[in-house]
Formats: C-alpha cells, sequence, structure tokens
C-alpha cells in the first residue's frame, strides 16, 4: 500500500478574504461562469463582495441558495442550476452542509470546487468528502470524491461574526482528529484516499490537538466579543485545515462513526456535528482504554470550552436500552470508520463505552454548559 497525503490546491485565510476571490480564482486558472451555492447568511453578508470581486476579473456567475439539507434531493437540485447557467466551476459559501452539496454537485459534473467557509465549525472545508443526510437528518451515505477543492478561502471577519457555538462545534470535530489518526496508524487502516497516512498527516493531527488546547478558551472568548485575534486565527486553522488535513490523509476511527450512530436518535437532531463527534471521541478513549490522564484532558478541555461530555448534553438525557442499541448497531455498520480501530468492535462493546463515557461525563465537576440547541 502506498501512502497518500491529500489537500486542496490553495489554502487562504485572513481578515476580509472574500475580496480577493476574483484574483485568487484568475491566478489558479479558474473562468467562469460560476455557480455559487450559498446559505442564506451568505448572501446577506457577502453579495456585494462577490459582485466587485467577481466583476473584477470578468467572471459571470448565478447564484443557487442552498435548502438547508445535503440531501440526494437538493444535491440534483444544485446539478440542474449549474447545467442551465452552464456552470465551469461551483463555489460553495456557507456551512458545512452547504459545502457538501456543492461539492457532490460538481464532482457528478466534472467541474472544480471552491470552497468558502462562513464558518469554522467542522473541517469539511478542504476535504474531498460529502456526508449525504436523509431528510430525517440521519447519514445515508459518505461520499469520497475525486477531487479535492482548487482553492479553500476562508474570511475571518465573516466566521468571526457567526454564534460562539459553532466555532466551538468546529473544536469538537477538530478534537477527534488526532485520536483517530493515531488509531489508523496503530491500525495500519487505509485513510479516506486509499493509502497510508504519511508521517506530515500525522504531525497535523497532532499540532491540531495541541492547537486546540492552547488556544481554545481564548479563542471562544474572542468569538464572543466578535474581535479576530491571533487565538481566534490560530483556531479557525486548527479546525479547518489542520483538521480538514489530518482526517483526511490519516483516517477516522471510531469517534466519527458513533456521531453517525447517535444521528439514528432523533433527540440528537438538534445539536451539531461537532457536539456529537466531541462525544464520540470520549467513547473511543474508552473504548481504546485510554490512560486515566487522557481521558480527563479531553474531559478537561470540553468542560472548558462548552462541550459534550454526557448523553444529557446531545439530548439522550434518557436512553432506553433499544435505542442505545439501535444507536450502537448503526455505529459498528459494516463499512463504518469504527473498524479502523486496531482492535475487534462489536455492538455491545460500543454500547458498553457509550454508558461508561456518559458516567464519566457525570461525574466530572461542573462538566459543561451548552446553550440551547434552539
Amino acid at each position: 500500500m502506498f501512502s497518500v497525503f491529500s489537500s486542496p490546491a490553495r489554502y487562504t485565510q485572513g481578515l476580509d478574504a472574500t475580496a480577493i476571490l476574483g484574483a485568487e480564482m484568475a491566478g489558479l486558472g479558474i473562468e467562469g461562469p460560476a455557480l455559487i451555492v450559498a446559505g442564506g447568511s451568505a448572501l446577506a453578508q457577502l453579495s456585494g463582495t462577490w459582485r466587485q470581486t467577481l466583476g473584477e476579473v470578468g467572471c459571470s456567475y448565478g447564484i443557487h441558495r442552498f435548502g438547508g439539507e445535503c440531501s440526494l434531493a437538493e444535491i440534483l437540485r444544485i446539478r440542474h442550476a449549474a447545467e442551465a447557467l452552464p456552470a465551469r466551476v461551483v463555489i460553495g459559501a456557507g456551512g458545512g452542509k452547504a459545502l457538501d452539496a456543492a461539492r457532490a454537485s460538481a464532482a457528478e459534473l466534472g467541474l472544480p470546487f471552491v470552497s468558502c467557509p462562513t464558518l469554522a465549525s467542522t473541517d469539511a472545508p478542504c476535504s474531498a468528502v460529502s456526508v449525504v443526510y436523509g431528510e430525517s437528518g440521519a447519514v445515508e451515505e459518505v461520499r469520497i470524491l475525486p477531487r479535492n477543492p482548487v482553492l479553500v478561502l476562508v474570511d475571518t471577519r465573516v466566521i468571526v461574526q457567526a454564534p460562539p457555538r459553532l466555532l466551538i462545534s468546529g473544536m469538537g470535530d477538530a478534537l477527534a482528529t488526532w485520536f483517530e489518526a493515531r488509531a489508523c496508524a496503530a491500525s495500519g487502516a487505509r485513510n479516506l484516499r486509499g493509502g497510508r497516512s504519511t508521517r506530515s498527516a500525522l504531525a497535523l493531527a497532532e499540532l491540531c490537538y495541541r492547537t486546540l488546547l492552547e488556544d481554545g478558551v481564548e479563542a471562544v472568548e474572542a468569538a464572543g466579543t466578535q474581535t479576530v485575534t491571533p487565538a481566534f486565527e490560530r483556531i479557525v486553522e486548527a479546525n479547518t485545515l489542520l483538521s480538514g488535513l489530518g482526517f483526511e490523509s490519516s483516517g477516522l476511527a471510531a469517534a466519527h462513526s458513533v456521531h453517525n450512530g447517535l444521528t439514528a436518535a432523533p433527540q440528537t437532531r438538534a445539536f451539531t456535528h461537532g457536539e456529537k463527534v466531541a462525544f464520540g471521541t470520549l467513547v473511543q478513549l474508552v473504548l481504546e482504554k485510554s490512560d486515566r490522564s487522557a481521558i480527563d484532558e479531553v474531559m478537561g478541555f470540553c468542560a472548558q470550552v462548552g462541550l459534550p461530555v454526557t448523553l444529557a448534553q446531545i439530548g439522550l438525557r434518557e436512553l432506553s436500552g433499544e435505542m442505545l442499541e439501535r444507536i450502537a448497531l448503526r455505529a459498528t455498520r459494516t463499512g463504518e470508520s469504527i473498524h479502523n480501530e486496531p482492535f475487534e468492535v462489536s455492538a455491545n462493546r460500543v454500547a458498553d463505552a457509550i454508558l461508561k463515557a456518559d458516567a464519566l461525563g457525570r461525574a466530572l465537576p461542573g462538566n459543561g454548559k451548552l446553550p440551547s440547541p434552539e
């Protein structure tokens, strides 16, 4: 098996980065017409800037308003809009689901994809992966696409205007990166590009975790005042670039499979991807029988920044045995990344680990208070 490292062609981050979108695209030889797939907040914030920056390089464009879910139906709607234009590039602007839907449509059409996240809430922007959900909110499939984005452009002036909870959610997603990468390296599992992890990918995954520990609390404080500080910039990079490169080029393991299992419980739908991944990370550490000091470090970080450490904090205050079994069976379905762990994993073992992680979280003094999901 070869070692494979995967990444976007270019990553650009900073204050008012949207203003150079046209120039960045032109520099990479990307020509219009462009279809911009955008959520409502992205449209409100960036429409004027798109008009200016794309106009400066003579790039015509059309806009498709994202429907809210990365579903098969939405991917098809975007594809039809791109064909009608006809587009030569697809630009995704918004949160992780908007980017995933736009990316999947671009791949179906064989078009380059430009990723413009307006949130630092997941590690999706840099990847060649789209998670497709059913209309019920449960994960239906994970698409591994042929190409990473040709450009990832992250405007931190836009990112800082989002609710702090979404930055925290991104830290929850990023929190899993090092532990999942480490598990895949131990088992010799294939990464999402079909190869072994490189040492550089593992180093980036570990740097991601260390950045969270060092800058997470200060970044949350900056987000609360909508101030772009060096710590805020570093956390945006950790959530977006370090986590994105780390997970795709090293691989996923139990934490994301537990997330997928949790989506089978309707009560968790109001909680974000990163919040469920954070709890999944604790479950993974329990499954792996990690040192208590490592578990305490992760739980302490979660409590400091407001990530969940208990089932109640992701909507499962009362978890029936039937629902626990359903979650565990979904998490251990054939093909799930939990089987990248360096030991055999069963649904019963996952169910036990979920309950133990919850017990550890409930025993943690001041175990983090999440904002209302409403």
